[in-house]
C-alpha cells in the first residue's frame, strides 16, 4: 500500500478563494477585514511567518500591517497597545508573533486580546468554547489539521481517532473538535505506556510533539489517515531540511492518507487564519450593529 498524499496547498488555497470573496462582500459593507501583527524586539525567528502571512493575506482580501515594537518595551506598554486595538473598529483581528523577550508573557498578551479580534484563537475563551462545541475563532493549527481530516472519504462519527500529543493549543483543542465531530479519541502524551498500541487501533492518527521520527510506520493500521502537524528542523549531509513527527517513508507505506511536511497542515493553518479573520470581521459588525441599532423607528 503507498500512502495517498493530502495536497495541503490546494485545500489552502480553495479556503482562501472562499475567504476572498467572503472579504470583498464586507468590504461593500464598510467592513474591510484588516488584521495587525504584533512583534516585539528581534523579529528574525518571526519574519518568515509574517511574510507568509502578509503574502496569504493579500490573497485573500485581508489587509494586513505587521507592527514592530522595540526589545525594551515593557508590558504595561503593550497592555495599553492591545487595549487600543480592541476599541478600533478599523482593526478586525490581533495576531501576537512569537517568540517574545521574556519579560513578556505570551499568554498574558494573548489574554489581552479580546475574543472578538482574537483570531489565532489563543484566548482561552475561544478554546474554552470548544468544549461546549461551539466552535467560533478556535485554534487556527488545531482546526486546520481537523479540517483536513474532514476533506477525507472518512465516515466521522464513530471514527477510532488517536492524538499523540496533549498541548493546550493543539493536541487538546483537536481532542475536542474531533468528539464533537462524533470522533472516539484517544489522547496520548509522554506519560501513556504504550503509544504504539493506541496508534495502531486508530482509523486516524495525528500528531503534534515536536519530535521528528516520532511516529514509524509500524505504528500504524494499515490504510489509516496520518495528521503530521510536526514541524522540526534537522541537519542531513546535504544541508538542513524541515520535517515532521512522521517518519514519512516508512508511514507512507502503511498509512492510506499522509500530510507532507512541508505542504500540508501548514498552508491549511494560514488559510484559517484568514478565515478567521473574516469570521471576526463579521461578528464584529454584528456586535456593533446590534450595539447602537435604534430602537426608536
Amino acid at each position: 500500500m503507498r500512502a495517498a498524499i493530502i495536497d495541503g496547498k490546494a485545500i489552502g488555497a480553495q479556503m482562501r478563494a472562499e475567504v476572498a470573496e467572503a472579504a470583498a462582500e464586507l468590504a461593500t459593507k464598510g467592513w474591510q477585514p484588516k488584521l495587525i501583527s504584533i512583534s516585539v524586539g528581534d523579529t528574525a525567528a518571526a519574519e518568515l511567518y509574517v511574510r507568509n502571512q502578509q503574502k496569504q493575506a493579500n490573497s485573500a482580501g485581508v489587509e494586513f500591517e505587521a507592527r514592530n515594537y522595540p526589545e525594551d518595551t515593557s508590558l504595561e506598554q503593550l497592555t495599553g497597545i492591545l487595549q487600543g486595538l480592541n476599541g478600533d473598529p478599523r482593526v478586525n483581528g490581533i495576531i501576537i508573533q512569537r517568540p517574545l523577550p521574556d519579560h513578556i508573557p505570551v499568554k498574558v498578551l494573548q489574554k489581552l486580546v479580546h475574543p472578538l479580534k482574537d483570531v489565532e484563537g489563543m484566548h482561552p475563551a475561544s478554546i474554552g468554547n470548544i468544549v461546549y462545541n461551539d466552535l467560533a475563532l478556535g485554534p487556527c493549527t488545531a482546526v486546520a489539521a481537523v479540517e483536513i481530516l474532514k476533506t477525507l472519504p472518512l465516515q466521522l462519527e464513530g471514527l477510532n481517532v488517536t492524538v499523540i500529543g496533549h498541548s493546550e493549543i493543539v493536541g487538546k483543542p483537536i481532542a475536542f473538535l474531533l468528539m464533537g465531530l462524533g470522533c472516539t479519541v484517544t489522547v496520548c502524551h509522554h506519560m501513556t505506556r504504550s503509544v504504539a498500541m493506541h496508534s495502531r487501533a486508530a482509523d486516524a492518527v495525528f500528531v503534534a510533539v515536536g519530535k521528528p521520527g516520532l511516529v514509524t510506520g509500524e505504528m500504524l493500521k494499515p490504510g489509516a489517515a496520518l495528521i503530521d502537524i510536526g514541524i522540526n528542523r534537522i541537519e542531513t549531509p546535504e544541508g538542513g531540511k524541515t520535517v515532521g513527527d512522521a517518519d514519512f517513508a516508512s508511514c507512507a507505506e502503511v498509512a492510506g492518507w499522509i500530510t507532507p511536511v512541508p505542504g500540508g497542515v501548514g498552508p491549511v493553518t494560514v488559510a484559517t487564519l484568514m478565515k478567521n479573520a473574516v469570521l471576526a470581521t463579521r461578528m464584529q459588525m454584528d456586535h456593533y450593529r446590534d450595539a447602537y441599532a435604534r430602537t426608536d423607528v
